[in-house]
């Protein structure tokens, strides 16, 4: 008759803790996964207001410089000294090319080639987690170097009385 030594009797005890720490670690990777997720759009999104917001800024000054709006970014670029740092790509999505939001509305074949732009938007469809300027699609955010699409110069003044509406007036009397 054989005598168990102690070897024999503890086989296969550290390849069962080692698949049980692997299920452990699967479970609270599952479990931290939407969370990272979140977490990356939630990036993303605050990257998309701050590229979006700088290339309106930058077809505003290109506009105020040249007195037209460029039908390209890479017009935008040319520009010197720099107004964009760089020609931003759209973070929110794979191939990173952005709507452009043109003067004048495309004809029926859609195509905004040689339009003048005035703004740019993402073609992401996603739902977002943050709400900029009161939509909650990422699409639906639009970065825009002038309200006015219709063409018509918009003035500092004008600008500045938009956004006083709704404040009183102080008068000064001499």
């Amino acid at each position: 008759m054989r005598t168990a030594t102690p070897f024999r009797t503890q086989r296969g005890f550290t390849m069962a803790l080692a698949l049980a720490m692997a299920v452990v670690m699967g479970v609270m990777l599952m479990k931290a996964g939407p969370v990272i997720s979140a977490e990356v759009q939630r990036e993303n999104e605050a990257e998309l207001i701050f590229r979006g917001e700088a290339i309106a800024a930058a077809l505003r000054v290109y506009f105020a410089k040249n007195n037209r709006y460029p039908t390209d970014l890479d017009e935008v670029m040319k520009v010197r000294p720099h107004i964009l740092r760089q020609k931003y790509r759209d973070p929110m999505t794979s191939d990173g090319e952005w709507e452009y939001l043109t003067q004048v509305q495309p004809g029926a074949s859609g195509d905004t080639q040689g339009l003048p732009i005035v703004g740019v938007r993402s073609r992401s469809e996603k739902d977002s987690i943050h709400t900029y300027q009161g939509k909650a699609l990422v699409r639906d955010w639009l970065f825009r170097a002038d309200e006015n699409l219709l063409g018509g110069n918009t003035t500092e003044n004008e600008r500045t009385r938009r956004s006083l509406r709704g404040t009183t007036p102080t008068i000064t009397k001499p």
